[in-house]
């Protein structure tokens, strides 16, 4: 299997507001960069998008290392709470419903197809590449503010 290396970021004014995220997909030297933006959305479900959009752009299954400065996104996977969720039919511990459950069902079934390793990095830090995807998710947030 390919090994790629993904940054990915999310953002929102206002939160919920106009939203944006971005992605840095590498494998080898080739360097891919993508991003969206929504009109109506939460900073936790552009965090999400990004990891989706990145994660749909790979055309075949691969070995992953994600870097993401979520703690959110992050901690659902390595702290074993989307298992949880899943096999408690997407209800919390205390029995409410999952907050984005749409997009934590997209997220299990792209984890099906790849091998990812969720990798915490530090938000506005001199992280090179996540402070492009911090970038690249703002500028989409200033389009929908135009």
């Amino acid at each position: 299997m390919k090994k790629v290396t993904i940054y990915t970021d999310g953002a929102c004014s206002y939160n919920p507001g106009p939203g944006g995220w971005g992605a840095v997909l590498i494998y080898n030297s080739k360097r891919k960069e993508i991003s969206g933006g929504e009109e109506n959305t939460t900073n936790n479900r552009m965090e999400m998008t990004a990891v989706i959009r990145a994660l749909e752009a790979l055309k075949e299954p691969c070995v992953v290392d994600l870097y993401s400065d979520s703690a959110y996104v992050v901690n659902a996977i390595s702290e074993g709470w989307l298992l949880r969720w899943e096999s408690s039919s997407w209800r919390t511990a205390d029995k409410k419903p999952v907050k984005n459950d749409d997009l934590w069902k997209r997220i299990t079934e792209l984890l099906k197809i790849h091998r990812v390793t969720f990798l915490k990095v530090k938000g506005h830090a001199d992280d090179e590449l996540n402070n492009r995807c911090d970038q690249l998710a703002r500028g989409e947030v200033e389009k929908l503010l135009q």
